[in-house]
């Protein structure tokens, strides 16, 4: 099984490629149907100027579309980043099955880095499954090299 969760962790990663060609924060999410790739996006905050647009979100967006329902409860997502506290609501609210997350976020993790958000005892209508540190070493090496290269423009438009 091991196999498949790299297969589409690898289309996350390009997708979260996409993003730092562009600039934006590095990250990339899949949705999986089927086992088979049903919707594909990337960090566009910058790009649209919105916070809300944040690759899990666009990426629930599009499936939602795609199928013309918001009950996503027999789909996975495969994200390169685990994902925040808007994130994992929208994945709440939209039942998705399962989510693949690559790194951990020490900062604003809202699956299991600093919040609980998937597992908390009373009050949602569903519970996501969710496991993490899939291509952990790749997801984590990409943002570091990301923010490496920021640090390193923000200093030489400083000299």
């Amino acid at each position: 099984m091991e196999d498949i969760h790299n297969k589409f962790m690898k289309v996350a990663i390009k997708e979260a490629k996409k993003a730092y060609e562009k600039k934006e924060c590095p990250i990339g999410c899949v949705i999986v149907k089927d086992g088979k790739v049903f919707v594909r996006a990337h960090n566009l905050k910058l790009t649209r100027s919105n916070a809300l647009c944040h690759a899990e979100v666009i990426a629930i967006d599009k499936a939602c579309k795609k199928l013309g329902d918001w009950r996503l409860n027999d789909m996975d997502m495969y994200v390169t980043l685990e994902p925040c506290t808007m994130c994992s609501g929208a994945i709440i609210q939209s039942r998705i099955r399962k989510v693949y997350f690559g790194a951990y976020e020490p900062k604003s993790g809202a699956v299991c880095s600093c919040n609980d958000i998937f597992n908390v005892e009373h009050g949602h209508n569903h519970y996501v499954e969710f496991e993490g540190g899939i291509m952990e070493k790749e997801c984590s090496e990409l943002m570091q090299d990301f923010f490496r290269e920021m640090r390193e423009r923000n200093k030489k438009r400083d000299l």
